[in-house]
């Protein structure tokens, strides 16, 4: 299992794995060896802050302006589900 993430880490995905708007599927995905996962609405805009430069915490910041949600319950979220995708390989930090 992969250490956790915190506010400053900074995510990007792995080497083999990539985002791609998908028309075939309706939607995005993340594509990897063997592996199709499709996203929804916020996974997706979420994915697109982590390019490996901006940390979790910037990338929080930017989401909860953008959607005047509370900050530190859109980090908890986003931690949460960037942890699940380096537990599976996809994401690097």
């Amino acid at each position: 299992m992969s250490a956790n993430l915190t506010a400053a880490s900074r995510p990007g995905l792995s080497p083999h794995t990539r985002m791609k708007n998908d028309t075939a599927r309706g939607g995005w995905v993340l594509l990897a060896p063997e592996r199709v996962l499709m996203l929804d609405a916020i996974a997706a805009e979420i994915l697109t802050l982590c390019d490996g430069n901006a940390d979790i915490g910037t990338i929080a910041d930017e989401l909860a302006r953008r959607h005047s949600a509370p900050r530190e319950e859109v980090l908890g979220d986003v931690l949460e589900m960037l942890q699940e995708l380096r537990n599976k390989g996809l994401l690097v930090a």
